[in-house]
């Protein structure tokens, strides 16, 4: 995956890890050049089998991101103009992203921001962080943090969020079990990393399995979803029960041996 350097969004790459940094000063505001970006980023990083692990962090300890840029809606930026390949951010939307995408969160996370982050698997955040869900003050709908709020956290304490937007803490967040863990601002990237190399290190047709069936299985009853496994209707479980990786993890179980997953 080619790595950007410069600009709004920069990447690196550690082993299959991959990171991304939102840095568009002052406040990491995402407009739409900036989404289309982040669109095409992860969509890479979607299609790359070398990758199988992403941070989305932010650069500073002031702001992680506010959401959507006012300043570029007010100079044309249609807030529902073109957002690019994965919607907002370049991950809302984003069809299929099989492997895990880790949140690191600093400072002030909210509107687009904070469903920015409820659109990664795993959320970690700095003491300092913050959020909010303002659209209501603004005579705006927080559209996808409506939808994916009332199925994450209790139903009241969701409208609460919505109805008043309201800010709350790291702590508070933790309490509702948005977050995996709070960190010191300067051990956030470090622990991110810890937790990515985790990952990094476990089965990633597995891992992909898991994604697909809890996004399919969303809206359905119990025994479709489970019927729809066992019959392999999913395409990643399907490959997963055909993969060198079954086999492996099965022969290093009896083995007792570390297993050495290949994602195939």
């Amino acid at each position: 995956m080619e790595m950007l350097t410069e600009g709004p969004i920069r990447t690196r790459v550690e082993g299959a890890v991959l990171e991304v940094t939102l840095d568009r000063p002052k406040a990491n505001a995402i407009d739409l050049v900036t989404s289309r970006i982040m669109g095409q980023v992860f969509r890479a990083f979607r299609d790359d089998d070398a990758l199988r692990v992403a941070i989305l962090r932010a650069e500073g300890e002031k702001f992680f991101c506010p959401g959507w840029d006012l300043k570029a809606a007010a100079a044309g930026d249609a807030v529902d103009g073109d957002y690019g390949v994965g919607g907002f951010g370049g991950l809302q939307e984003l069809p299929n992203l099989n492997k895990p995408v880790i949140a690191a969160v600093n400072g002030i996370c909210c509107g687009g921001g904070l469903e920015l982050a409820l659109s990664c698997d795993l959320i970690l955040a700095s003491a300092n962080a913050t959020f909010a869900l303002p659209e209501i003050r603004s005579g705006t709908v927080a559209d996808a943090a409506s939808i994916k709020l009332p199925k994450r956290i209790p139903y009241h304490v969701a409208m609460d969020l919505l109805l008043t937007g309201r800010w709350f803490d790291a702590e508070e967040a933790l309490r509702w079990g948005l977050l995996r863990e709070i960190c010191a601002p300067e051990a956030l990237l470090g622990k991110a990393w810890d937790l990515a190399r985790l990952l990094e290190s476990g089965p990633p047709l597995v891992y992909a399995a898991i994604k697909e069936v809890v996004r399919e299985a969303e809206d359905m009853r119990f025994q479709d979803a489970l019927n729809r496994i066992t019959k392999r209707q999913l395409p990643t479980v399907d490959r997963l029960y055909s993969s060198e990786d079954q086999l492996e993890g099965a022969r290093a179980f009896a083995e007792k041996r570390d297993p050495v997953w290949k994602g195939r």
